[in-house]
């Protein structure tokens, strides 16, 4: 014959039994009916091949060896409980969520994100990475990066990282189609574009030449490489596909390394860039995260 298999759900009916000294009003008790609860006994006896309760008009009694079946199955029932209720009222880990952009998260987030986890280890920490919308807000909770504008952020926000541009490729590329002196040479390059829902809100190509008084002249003869995302045109950059505009701040792991290099003059926008968004609700582990945030940026309370 079998072992007999010991359950939770079995040792409760029996104890419910037990207690009650009727299989009615325990069956009540359980959530069960009475048929089921005397065949769940039944089937307790036959495994342990033994007695355990005495069949009376009214109910039932236990036996010497329900008895002892009864303690047995108290003690490990109540422990159990004990345990379960331990778990749920066990202090939750603080848990935020920090939402930002595609370029933020894995150029700059990522890399770094180890010394947060180090410093703040019993902090659970989501990141949430999105495509920029008009909307951008930080929810309840929630910790925001984005990017935009002194008007739009400004009254609600920290700017962490100002808009500071300048041309960047790999040396492989640079060596080959250089040298890239002044901004009439690197309009004549090939140029990877970021592509934009309407007007670019940053830097691209057509603005940072305008701003260099030189209109964009596409190379002759090579057609335009375009990106739905600035992780897409950095990782053509490092493969030799062209020159991108390169954010100052987002890629300085790349240019320290060598990876790429600057190729052209700094342009920056002091009211446009990455904005701190915090939750409207503050919490210790929110602002410890925008406490991080700052101190790794480096940016200024901005108005």
């Amino acid at each position: 014959m079998a072992e007999p298999k010991f359950d939770l759900g079995w040792m409760r009916i029996f104890q419910e039994v037990g207690r009650t000294g009727n299989l009615t009003l325990a069956a009540g008790r359980l959530g069960l009916s009475q048929p089921a609860v005397s065949y769940q006994i039944r089937r307790i006896e036959e495994q342990l091949q033994v007695s355990l309760l005495q069949r009376q008009h009214r109910g039932v009694a236990l036996m010497a060896e329900g008895r002892r079946l009864m303690e047995t199955v108290s003690r490990t029932v109540a422990d159990l409980d004990a345990l379960a209720k331990s778990f749920r009222h066990r202090p939750q880990r603080p848990a935020i969520r920090l939402k930002t952009d595609y370029a933020l998260s894995s150029l700059w987030l990522m890399p770094r994100m180890h010394a947060f986890r180090k410093s703040h280890p019993d902090m659970d920490i989501q990141i949430v990475a999105t495509h920029r919308t008009d909307h951008d807000r930080s929810e309840e909770g929630e910790v925001a990066v984005v990017f935009g504008t002194l008007s739009e952020f400004g009254r609600i926000g920290t700017l962490l990282m100002p808009e500071r541009v300048a041309p960047v490729c790999a040396p492989g590329f640079l060596a080959a189609n250089g040298p890239l002196d002044d901004a009439s040479q690197i309009a004549g390059a090939t140029l990877l574009h970021l592509d934009a829902q309407g007007p670019s809100p940053w830097y691209d190509w057509a603005s940072y030449l305008k701003d260099l008084g030189v209109r964009n002249a596409q190379a002759a003869g090579q057609g335009e490489l375009r990106f739905n995302t600035y992780s897409l045109v950095v990782q053509a950059a490092i493969a030799e596909q062209g020159m991108a505009i390169g954010w100052l701040g987002l890629l300085d792991q790349l240019l320290t390394t060598g990876l790429l290099v600057q190729a052209g003059p700094v342009l920056t926008s002091l009211e446009r860039g990455y904005w701190i968004l915090p939750p409207a609700e503050r919490k210790p582990e929110t602002d410890q995260l925008c406490a991080w945030l700052m101190s790794e940026l480096g940016g200024a309370e901005t108005g």
